[in-house]
């Protein structure tokens, strides 16, 4: 009788909507919970829930297992005839601690941690809202996960595992975000990405060719920006919020509004944010060699030196932001969705500080040393098709076109000669992903990928006391870079709490460049490289009970030469140059690590993570001869010539280990905190430590939350580095370190202690802020070339709707 009435409430609620709708809620707050995940691992079927914690199941019928997953909540597994029987309305448990989340970033497809051997942590839009980042950068350095060095206040260059710059990968949507044009030295591009617009950042850490190609040596940030969502009733979807932000540090002044227009089929999401930064104020205590208390400005035909009425100011570090998106979803039937996304990101030109810090002869290198604007804009179209045929079970076409533009503009200290070198690139990409689950026990991901860089550089000349412009040296050949690949990776269910993973990748890069010889008697004209990559990945996750998780990994990885190992020009550091060198091929990296997490009693959550890394023909920067020169003289000065070459091997290895603690009364406790080691191999067989190889850091936090309120208390901190063990390209970079007792630069410790609140007002509005750096700390990040900011004030006052 029981089972009757059950089909009877089936009938009635198919018959009686345009699909089944479930309600999520939390079970303390009865309020709404967003981005939960439903989902299937045979079917591979999923959904997602809605602002007002609705989604669609009406594809999971007749299925005896539905996987509900939020983080922070306790997974909770149910039949459609089970939820049939409760209405279709769940209210989730929070969790203290969990073992078990849905990511994408391993395969570019929603599966279960479960069965991904990789490290992965997921940084939620809800701890974003508790920490008020300024930039994307900020966003990735508040998990106390990642490492992030910045050479001005406008940038943020992430350091993951050793590595960092074109050796991580970014995806914005599944779509590579990196370029033939990303270089060794530090990368300003995560700041292009808006926090604001981000539903979701994930970190894979270690090698990610086998599903990302080239560049993924040392980890992958995959950020998935806002999502377009459908009505699930007659009546329009509206929902969006509006932000205002100050912070005193810099005088931030920072605006955002989203909105989302959802009906049956269709959907829009319309996004658009503005960010206003002065300069950067450090802190009052600290080392003062940081102290740089002048700046240079142009007056009457001649460049002044004036002395700052603020000595803690960073000037020149004042600039802005921009960032707009658009997105459009079509889904017509349960079978087929489409989603349209534009993107567009533009800075203000703005100074870049460690330059701007350089002396000669007692007096400033440059009067000018600054970036131009950052410009980043993308169209992406995804197609997702469902098929569940003997080929594939879901299909996922990726066409995207991302335009990127930056450019260099310097001077020197009284001369009236300015330097502009532009770049610009068209990065085409196509990405063809399946999925298909065979049986009960194997799901295979395969895929095609092919990316198009299309590169346009150019100099210019300009006499400032006249006018008069004419072209210049090109930092960049004129090149298209060109990568081909084919994946398939395969995941074994042994048993239930076993899993296997195994993958490979054929990557081939194609590199053609012509060379300008006006300025530089380069003895070629042209360049062509074509290299083949094969690359594979073995690994098992394995749980001995729901309170802890065994996973171990081998990997390797690949970065193809790109433009700019082979081609570019520029100053590296004082007294030297960098020249093209068209006769490279890929480096390697081969990686091992393993992993054990484990919760003890739902009170205590261990996480522990060892790793090693070995670098086979590392692309880096060495003596070189041009026509047999070792030194040419560039922008007025005879310089060491230097190139790129497959001149080294490099060894990482490190530990990452997280401790939580469930306090009572609602409070808790964690810690994260990494620690790394590399070094690389010199011309003389002499080995150095790895530039991208941070000294110890991390952060442990003291959290609050009840009802409407949540508040951290946190300390993030890093831990010395000796002159001794700087990498010897950083030995002479005293402009941006501290010095020690002997004068040589080093890199001291430091801490912040700061605190985050966020409140719950009404349903509509929420306060959050907080102050950083509390104890005015002047202190700077390993490799920066700029100073963390001072006491800071943060005032959020955001409106949902």
């Amino acid at each position: 009788m029981k089972k009757i009435f059950i089909m009877w409430l089936l009938l009635g609620y198919v018959g009686s909507s345009y699909g089944q709708t479930i309600t999520i809620k939390d079970q303390q707050t009865n309020e709404a919970i967003e981005l939960v995940t439903l989902s299937n691992a045979k079917t591979n079927h999923y959904a997602t829930t809605n602002s007002k914690g609705q989604a669609d199941i009406s594809a999971f019928k007749d299925l005896e297992k539905i996987e509900i997953r939020s983080l922070g909540y306790k997974t909770v597994i149910k039949s459609y005839l089970k939820l049939a029987s409760e209405g279709f309305k769940i209210l989730l448990e929070t969790s203290n601690f969990s073992l078990d989340e849905v990511v994408i970033s391993g395969s570019r497809w929603r599966q279960s941690s479960d069965d991904v051997p990789s490290k992965i942590i997921s940084i939620s839009a809800k701890e974003v809202a508790l920490q008020n980042p300024q930039t994307a950068a900020d966003l990735l350095s508040a998990s106390g996960k990642v490492f992030v060095q910045k050479s001005q206040q406008g940038g943020g260059s992430p350091m993951i595992r050793g590595f960092a710059t074109n050796r991580l990968l970014y995806s914005v949507d599944g779509v590579r975000m990196n370029t033939a044009i990303f270089r060794s030295g530090n990368l300003q591009n995560v700041i292009n990405l808006d926090p604001f617009a981000i539903e979701n950042t994930e970190v894979l850490f270690g090698p990610g060719s086998v599903i990302y190609g080239s560049d993924a040596i040392g980890g992958v940030m995959s950020f998935q920006t806002l999502t377009p969502q459908l009505s699930l009733t007659e009546k329009p979807l509206i929902t969006g919020k509006a932000l205002a932000r100050y912070s005193s540090a810099n005088k931030e002044k920072t605006g955002h509004f989203n909105v989302n227009l959802g009906f049956k089929k269709w959907a829009f999401v319309t996004s658009i944010s503005s960010w206003d930064y002065d300069n950067l104020r450090q802190g009052s205590h600290g080392p003062d060699d940081y102290i740089k208390d002048y700046y240079v400005q142009r007056q009457d035909s001649t460049d002044v030196v004036i002395t700052q009425e603020d000595k803690l100011l960073q000037i020149p570090s004042a600039f802005s932001q921009i960032n707009t998106m658009q997105k459009i979803r079509f889904q017509p039937n349960e079978r087929w969705d489409f989603q349209y996304g534009f993107h567009f990101s533009e800075t203000s030109p703005y100074g870049r500080y460690d330059r701007n810090q350089r002396v000669r002869n007692g007096l400033p290198r440059y009067a000018e040393w600054d970036y131009g604007p950052q410009i980043w804009m993308m169209n992406n179209l995804n197609i997702n098709y469902t098929a569940n045929n003997s080929v594939f079970d879901q299909m996922s076409l990726r066409l995207a076109h991302q335009w990127f533009e930056e450019s260099r503009i310097d001077r020197a200290f009284n001369k009236t000669e300015r330097n502009t070198q532009s770049e610009e690139v068209g990065a085409y990409s196509v990405n063809l992903d399946f999925i298909k689950a065979t049986a009960e026990k194997n799901t295979f991901f395969y895929g095609l990928e092919y990316v198009l860089n299309d590169i346009n550089s150019k100099g210019e000349l300009t006499d400032i006391s006249t006018g008069i412009s004419e072209v210049g040296p090109a930092r960049y050949p004129q090149s298209k870079w060109q990568s081909l690949a084919v994946y398939v990776t395969d995941e074994f269910k042994v048993v239930d709490n076993f899993t296997l993973s195994a993958g490979a990748r054929y990557n081939h890069v194609l590199l053609d460049a012509e060379f300008d010889t006006a300025f530089y008697p380069f003895p070629f004209t042209e360049a062509s490289l074509s290299n083949g990559a094969l690359t594979g990945s073995l690994g098992g996750v394995y749980r001995p009970a729901d309170s802890w998780v065994i996973s171990t990994n081998l990997g390797s990885a690949f970065r193809a030469p790109n433009v700019d190992d082979v081609g570019k020009v520029f100053d590296s550091e004082p007294g030297s140059v960098v020249v093209p060198n068209p006769d490279l091929k890929p480096e390697y990296a081969y990686n091992a690590d393993l992993g054990i997490a484990k919760v003890f009693g739902d009170v205590l959550k261990v996480d522990i993570t060892g790793y090693y890394t070995s670098l086979k023909d590392a692309l880096v920067r060495r003596d070189y001869k041009l026509n047999g020169q070792d030194s040419i003289m560039y922008q007025g000065e005879l310089s060491q010539v230097q190139a790129i070459q497959n001149a080294a091997v490099a060894h990482v290895y490190g530990l990452q280990a997280g401790v939580e603690v469930k306090l009572p009364k609602g409070f808790g406790f964690s810690t994260d905190v990494n620690f790394q080691k590399g070094e690389e191999e010199l011309d003389n067989g002499d080995t150095s430590p790895s530039r991208h190889a941070s000294p110890f850091f991390g952060v442990s936090r003291l959290n609050y939350k009840a009802n409407k309120l949540s508040m951290e208390l946190n300390v993030n901190y890093q831990g010395k580095k000796d002159f001794d063990d700087l990498p010897d390209e950083e030995k002479g970079k005293t402009e941006i370190y501290a010095l020690d007792e002997n004068g040589n630069p080093y890199s001291p410790a430091w801490y912040t202690l700061n605190f985050k609140a966020l409140y719950k007002m009404t349903d509509t509005f929420d306060v959050s802020g907080g102050i950083e750096n509390l104890t005015d700390q002047r202190y700077r990040p390993y490799s920066s070339g700029i100073s963390g900011a001072g006491r800071n004030f943060i005032l959020a006052l955001t409106a949902h709707f």
